[in-house]
């Protein structure tokens, strides 16, 4: 066969495939990702700044691109690894190819490697570098560019927002427009969405706003969104939220539950391969329901950690046992690792937003 592209894994491996979206070299960390459906929303999701997503599910780019379905305006993904690539979507909803997507966005993907074999490698090797080129690439030079390149830690900077953003709710199911400051690490427009339909007014603002920018804005609570990279590589945002502790709710998902574990002096940690998908099942420790969730991280807060402060785990994942909630009654702030706006995913934990605002109400009942 006439290949045009080759991906080279950091532990030796090579992958000849064909290529689409951009025809540039790029070199990232390789993840894996289990959704079936979703694809436009995994490649316009933030938290995916530097890393090449192996799709498992076998077939991308069918339905196409929808214009209401990105998460973001600009996507920053590293690069798209999928096995079967279709070119000529069939979705009434569709405006355009991923592969012209992809295209614009200086994206680039390769198509028809065995993604089975590589995401063993990824599961029993854990996350590593790896490098997308030409044929024309050899092995050892490929090795020699994945060992001299290193994964920009800029990755929160480089996709949060520039200035200060509101989104208004209009109508309130609660019978109150809470206001909300969210500070944008990399956030999904889908949580704005879910806080704007019950009634809450968001503004965003910059990853580096810190407290006595936020103070003047009156805000009922403080979000933490989502956003790539390591937490401890955001100290900024950690030194903001510390100083908000107690002084009004906060809630924080995904790289915010990871920020708020540390600004109350917990620990977090690189997980092996992580967790990304739509079907992660955690167990809420409050109610021992069990919710099927998305999650997309590379990171998890540290339990014996949490030992030596106020926070008290609240959901944990079924699969390897790991931390995925938080809570600090007193102080009214909460945080969970997963996405409870989905997008894509299931929509179990969509009741966060509802304890959100309720941790609100009862902020400003005791206030009075």
């Amino acid at each position: 066969m006439n290949y045009n592209r080759k991906l080279i894994t950091e532990n030796g491996d090579e992958y000849p495939g064909f290529g689409f979206g951009s025809d540039c070299d790029k070199v990232c960390e390789i993840v894996f990702n289990t959704s079936m459906v979703g694809y436009q929303e995994i490649l316009s999701d933030p938290s995916y700044t530097y890393q090449a997503v192996v799709m498992t599910y076998p077939l991308i780019g069918n339905y196409g691109m929808a214009e209401e379905d990105y998460e973001t305006e600009t996507p920053t993904i590293g690069a798209f690894i999928v096995r079967e690539y279709n070119e000529e979507p069939s979705n009434f909803r569709s405006k355009r190819t991923l592969d012209s997507v992809m295209k614009e966005y200086d994206i680039p993907g390769i198509y028809g490697i065995d993604t089975r074999k590589l995401n063993r490698r990824i599961r029993d090797l854990g996350s590593m570098k790896a490098l997308i080129t030409t044929p024309g690439v050899s092995r050892e030079k490929g090795m020699e560019i994945l060992s001299g390149t290193e994964i920009p830690k800029d990755a929160v900077s480089r996709v949060s927002r520039r200035s200060i953003s509101f989104y208004p709710a209009g109508y309130s199911p609660n019978g109150r427009n809470y206001h909300v400051v969210a500070i944008d690490c990399g956030m999904k427009q889908n949580i704005v969405r879910s806080m704007n339909e019950r009634g809450i007014n968001v503004t965003v603002v910059p990853w580096n706003t810190n407290a006595e920018q936020i103070v003047p804005l009156h805000p009922d609570g403080i979000f933490i969104s989502n956003g790539p990279g390591d937490p401890t590589d955001v100290p900024e945002v950690i030194e903001t939220v510390r100083a908000f502790l107690g002084k009004v709710p906060i809630f924080g998902i995904c790289l915010g539950h990871q920020i708020l574990s540390l600004a109350y002096g917990a620990k977090t940690y690189k997980l092996k391969f992580g967790h990304r998908g739509g079907n992660h099942p955690v167990k809420n420790l409050k109610t021992n329901r069990i919710e099927i969730t998305s999650q997309n991280h590379s990171y998890a807060v540290e339990e014996e950690s949490l030992k030596n402060t106020p926070l008290k785990p609240t959901h944990r994942n079924l699969l390897d046992e790991t931390i995925e909630g938080v809570e600090c009654e007193k102080d009214f702030a909460f945080s969970v690792q997963y996405h409870p706006e989905s997008a894509p995913g299931p929509q179990d934990s969509a009741y966060l937003f509802d304890d959100f605002i309720e941790n609100m109400k009862r902020f400003s009942l005791r206030e009075k």
